[in-house]
């Protein structure tokens, strides 16, 4: 078997296996604007990509002075569960996740939306059968998001690999935040159709070791193959 350089690979899902970015920025600022709130979409982006639901009412809360109604939170459930069911795949993500596979390497994903939206993302964009039951999220490890580690080392330990022979794939600083503190080796992946707020500088700055624009410059770096 072709040596590899890690033992298991860690995904972010947001960005880097389904390109959900933009449709689940524009429910939020379009219901925020309903709600009495403007927002610049791009501007709400730079904060919300990486980010959690409670971070983002902390930060409304904290800078902007609203206060979500009563009624914010089950409209923008009922809103992304509509526009998630539209969710694409990015471009090359099912054959990353089938090469490794072909070559014996496990791999997980790690995410901070709630259960129930990663599965419905994945289900969408045609790759819940290849992760299976290796999608992890908040809820798992207490309500410990992203930024802290604790996602990246509860996903290693379920692969039963240490974090420090582990790739993450990440396209946040949130992420990338994230996997460095769990002993990770982290890559920035920029290959979703959003603008990518952080950017190249800022992934490199928070740790990132090398950064790809898409899964066919991802399968390269890994030395993998795509199968037949």
């Amino acid at each position: 078997m072709t040596a590899h350089p890690f033992d298991a690979v860690l995904f972010d899902l947001d960005g880097v296996l389904v390109d959900s970015e933009l449709l689940a920025n524009s429910v939020w600022v379009e219901l925020l604007g309903e709600h009495g709130l403007q927002m610049d979409r791009t501007a709400f982006m730079a904060r919300a990509v990486g980010s959690t639901h409670a971070a983002l009412f902390d930060w409304l809360r904290a800078d902007h002075g609203w206060q979500r109604p009563d009624t914010f939170l089950p409209e923008l459930d009922a809103r992304l569960a509509r526009a998630f069911t539209a969710t694409p795949a990015i471009e090359g993500a099912a054959q990353t996740l089938q090469a490794l596979t072909a070559a014996g390497i496990p791999f997980a994903v790690a995410s901070n939306s709630l259960r129930s939206r990663l599965h419905m993302k994945l289900e969408a964009a045609g790759l819940a059968g290849l992760v299976g039951d290796r999608a992890f999220d908040p809820a798992h490890v207490g309500g410990r998001g992203k930024p802290f580690p604790d996602l990246y080392t509860h996903a290693a330990a379920a692969l039963g690999i240490s974090p420090t022979r582990c790739l993450v794939v990440e396209d946040s600083v949130t992420g990338v935040t994230a996997g460095v503190a769990a002993g990770a080796t982290v890559w920035g992946l920029l290959a979703g159709g959003h603008i990518h707020p952080d950017g190249e500088a800022a992934l490199r700055s928070a740790g990132a070791a090398h950064i790809l624009r898409t899964h066919a410059e991802l399968r390269e770096a890994l030395g993998l193959s795509v199968p037949a």
